[in-house]
């Protein structure tokens, strides 16, 4: 694999640690602004929104850039977003410093999976991809873990100080490692746009929208779960989202290998085990053992869809892939939203902290019927004579 993967990773690493940190401060953060932990979720979702929405008008904007180029803007972005966070004043400051950050999210990840995957031979695309998404699960495991508890033991603004800094390592790691890469040619914005007439590629985002939501259903909920339902004290949250993460990394690895294998049924078979291992969370949550041993399974299945889904629409989408690549980020983004939004609504609905593990399952189902549907839209697509 090519050294400029591990640059990708480095700043995979950053994004992915801004993205999931929220999760495990969120009695912090409702605290220190006077509002509810729901409330304080929104941030979740409010980064999700703004890597669905934001993500692919910049992607159009940098296309007369070379993918090194917009790759480097994009991280230059992200810092500021999360210096606007370190520094906020208000929730709502803090709601556009994420936002900020969240913009950079969606066109950086569309970008990258594309240059991930040209930069090897197609029959491995998707581990490519996944040695991308490498730094992302890596964030589960280090950097979402040390700064929970950094935000615990200094206060959670230490904590966006602590991904600024991340995101200065990332940017260099772009500009020395990532090699000097031309600019798009063949058609430009009007060809990306066209792909979207495909309806392979609007059921490719779909697949990826529902079969990821179950992950953000139940992780962004899961401080509360462990101290309200399993007992657990609040210093072992990190514990147990670093146990999460080291899931998230072995899915990630599995998920690159069977996609490269038999990409469908790799799809298929990740969002069946993480709509099942959503109900044994349910179950278990009031066993501490069990439920540790679930959350790794939970997170093992979370990110094996990741590579599969990703190369997915970079198939569907093949002849301008860079756009819908962005908005399969933004639809893994959206999924996030409606997962944790969902997952919210059953709480204030009076359902217990388990509810959004069942609101994850119920969002794995849906999920798995439209990739169902997708792999039938395959096959018929696949007998019609040329």
């Amino acid at each position: 694999m090519p050294l400029a993967l591990f640059a990708l990773a480095i700043s995979a690493f950053g994004i992915g640690t801004t993205e999931f940190i929220i999760n495990g401060l969120l009695p912090e953060l409702a605290s220190d602004f006077g509002v509810t932990i729901p409330a304080a979720a929104l941030l979740v979702s409010g980064y999700a929104l703004g890597v669905a929405l934001g993500g692919p008008p910049l992607t159009m904007l940098g296309a007369r850039l070379s993918r090194k180029t917009m790759l480097v803007a994009l991280m230059v972005l992200f810092i500021v977003g999360n210096l606007l966070s370190a520094l906020a004043p208000s929730y709502g400051v803090l709601m556009t410093g994420r936002f900020l950050a969240a913009f950079a999210h969606g066109a950086y990840f569309g970008v990258g999976a594309v240059v991930a995957a040209d930069l090897v031979a197609p029959q491995k695309r998707a581990s490519a991809i996944a040695l991308m998404f490498t730094g992302l699960t890596l964030a589960n495991v280090l950097g979402v873990p040390l700064g929970t508890w950094v935000g615990q033991a200094f206060g959670w603004r230490s904590t966006f100080w602590l991904v600024s800094v991340i995101g200065v390592v990332a940017l260099a790691g772009v500009l020395a490692l990532v090699p000097r890469l031309p600019r798009p040619t063949g058609g430009g914005v009007l060809k990306e746009l066209a792909t979207f007439r495909k309806g392979s590629v609007w059921m490719a985002l779909a697949m990826t929208v529902f079969g990821f939501a179950p992950v953000f259903a139940l992780i962004t909920f899961i401080s509360p779960i462990m101290t309200g339902v399993g007992g657990f004290s609040a210093g072992a949250v990190p514990v147990v989202m670093a146990i999460f993460g080291v899931g998230l990394v072995v899915g990630n690895f599995l998920g690159g290998k069977l996609a490269d294998r038999a990409l469908m049924p790799s799809i298929y078979g990740s969002v069946a085990l993480l709509t099942l291992f959503a109900v044994v969370v349910a179950l278990v949550a009031d066993n501490q053992v069990a439920f540790v041993v679930a959350i790794a399974l939970f997170g093992t299945a979370a990110f094996a869809t990741v590579p599969s889904l990703q190369t997915r629409v970079l198939d569907a989408a093949s002849d301008a892939p860079t756009l819908a690549s962005a908005a399969n980020i933004g639809a893994f983004n959206v999924g996030n939203a409606i997962g944790s939004f969902a997952a919210g609504l059953t709480i204030d609905a009076g359902l217990g902290y388990t509810a959004p593990a069942w609101t994850a399952a119920v969002l794995g189902l849906i999920g798995l019927t439209i990739a169902a549907l997708a792999g039938l839209q395959s096959r018929r697509t696949a007998l019609v004579p040329a």
